[in-house]
């Protein structure tokens, strides 16, 4: 069982993340509720739903101090809880038969289409040209991302997603295979002081309907 339960609604857990850069770094969050908000994240969509996302937490004092140089001093990444670093799998398709396989014993999927849904998805990503398929991966990634920062929230945890770091030395400090490629980091934790406001654009400057002509 889950020590914190998201008791919020979605209007309110999307209006209240905010950004924060400062944690109580004596505010821990046990591997268990770590492991289930990265469950409720993983329901986020992806391509074929081939989920080709990873994760790599640190939570460990001595490997956050490793992290630190690597994210720029950015001082999160130690005081956080945990820094759940956000990793594409370039080769994450391959894993699309188990998981037709898992749909078709829950009762998802019947067995004759599963089978010509892998075939047809591992045809499509192995015939990708390289390029094409880490804009996917990193746009499930993305995705994924949001979603756990949103999930945090609903807990009672405070997130900031950092693009500042160095993915060649993160993947060879943390022993990252080539295959893995670093998109996000997101610190995790409980605000030590609460993230800075900010305000949008207004929605009519940055939606067109059924065309990009604004007249």
């Amino acid at each position: 069982m889950s020590t914190m339960q998201g008791t919020k609604d979605y209007a309110t857990v999307v209006r209240e993340r905010h950004s924060v850069r400062h944690y109580d770094s004596s505010a821990t969050i046990s591997r268990e509720e770590l492991k289930e908000m990265l469950k409720e994240a993983s329901l986020a969509p992806s391509s074929g739903n081939t989920q080709m996302w990873r994760f790599l937490v640190i939570d460990d004092p001595e490997a956050k101090q490793k992290l630190l140089p690597i994210a720029n001093n950015q001082k999160q990444v130690v005081e956080a809880a945990a820094t759940v670093a956000v990793l594409g799998d370039l080769n994450g398709y391959r894993e699309i038969g188990r998981i037709n396989d898992l749909a078709v014993k829950a009762g998802y999927m019947p067995e004759d289409f599963a089978k010509q849904f892998t075939q047809n998805y591992l045809k499509v990503f192995e015939d990708l040209p390289p390029e094409r398929l880490r804009n996917i991966v990193q746009t499930d990634a993305g995705l994924v991302s949001m979603q756990l920062m949103l999930t945090a929230k609903s807990r009672g945890y405070d997130t900031v997603p950092m693009g500042g770091f160095d993915p060649e030395k993160l993947s060879a400090e943390f022993l990252i295979p080539s295959h893995l490629v670093p998109i996000m980091l997101i610190a995790v934790g409980k605000a030590a002081t609460p993230g800075r406001l900010t305000v949008r654009l207004p929605i009519e400057d940055i939606t067109f309907w059924n065309g990009m002509n604004k007249s």
